[in-house]
C-alpha cells in the first residue's frame, strides 16, 4: 500500500499523484454523465421519429407535443420557419431568400447548436487522455532524481536507500497510464456517437426539406399538401442517435 505520509515520499510526486487522482475522478464523472446523455438522446430521438413518421400529414407532424431531444428541436425550428414564411409574417433578413434556402439555413444552424451541446466534455477527456501519461512521467523523473539524491547523500546504492524513491517513480507512471487509458477510450467512443448522431440529424433534416417542397402551411392548399406528403413520407424508425 502506498503511504502518502511516508517522509521519504517527495512532495512533488505527491502533488503529481493527487493531480492524477483528480483527473481520474473528472474522467469517470464525465463518462457517467455522457453515457446518460447518449442513452437519453437516443431514446428521445427514436420516440420522436416514430411519432413524426406516423403522423397523418405535415400539419399533424408539426403539432406533435410532449417530445424532447435533438430531432424534435431541429424539426420544431424547421416548422416555425416554414410557418413564418408561408404566413407571410416574416419580413426580416433571417427569412429573406428562397423558401428552401431559408429552411436549410435554419436547420443547419440548429444542428450545429446540437453538435456543440453534445461536444461538451469531450475536450476535457481528450486533454486528460493526452496529458496524464506525461504528468505521470514527470513524477517518474522526479522520483528517480530523488533516488539519485539519496544515493549521493548516503554514498550507498543499497536497496533500503533507493527502494522508496524508485517505488514512488513507478507508481506515478502506473497511475498516469491508468488515468489516460479510460479517458482516451471514452473520448473515442463518445466522438463516434456524436458523428453518428450528427449524420442522423443531417438525414432527418434532408427528409424534412423534401417534405416541405410538397407541403405548405397555407390554409388554401392543405389538400394538395396532404397528397404531396403521402408521396414522399418514408419510414426512418430504424435510425438511431
Amino acid at each position: 500500500m502506498y503511504n502518502f505520509s511516508d517522509t521519504s515520499t517527495s512532495i512533488v510526486v505527491q502533488a503529481v499523484l493527487l493531480t492524477l487522482i483528480a483527473g481520474s475522478f473528472v474522467t469517470w464523472t464525465l463518462i457517467l454523465a455522457k453515457s446518460l446523455q447518449v442513452w437519453l438522446i437516443r431514446k428521445q430521438n427514436v420516440k420522436y421519429r416514430a411519432a413524426f413518421w406516423s403522423a397523418r400529414n405535415f400539419q399533424s407532424a408539426a403539432d406533435l407535443k410532449d417530445h424532447n431531444g435533438p430531432a424534435y428541436r431541429v424539426a420544431t425550428v424547421g416548422f416555425n420557419v416554414l410557418k413564418d414564411i408561408d404566413s407571410n409574417t416574416a419580413n426580416d433578413l433571417q427569412h429573406f431568400g428562397d423558401r428552401q434556402d431559408v429552411l436549410e439555413r435554419a436547420l443547419r444552424q440548429q444542428i450545429q447548436k446540437e453538435r456543440v451541446t453534445r461536444e461538451s466534455g469531450l475536450v476535457v477527456l481528450a486533454s486528460i487522455g493526452s496529458t496524464a501519461p506525461f504528468v505521470g512521467l514527470f513524477g517518474t523523473v522526479w522520483g528517480i532524481m530523488h533516488a539519485l539524491s539519496a544515493i549521493g547523500k548516503t554514498g550507498s546504492a543499497s536497496l533500503d536507500v533507493v527502494a522508496g524513491p524508485i517505488g514512488e517513480a513507478l507508481i506515478a507512471t502506473a497511475v498516469g497510464i491508468a488515468v489516460a487509458v479510460p479517458a482516451v477510450l471514452a473520448y473515442n467512443f463518445f466522438l463516434r456517437r456524436l458523428k453518428t448522431s450528427s449524420n442522423n440529424l443531417d438525414d432527418f433534416a434532408e427528409d424534412l426539406i423534401t417534405l416541405s417542397r410538397k407541403a405548405t402551411f397555407r390554409k388554401n392548399t392543405d389538400a394538395t399538401a396532404n397528397q404531396g406528403e403521402k408521396a414522399v413520407v418514408h419510414n426512418l424508425k430504424g435510425a438511431v442517435a
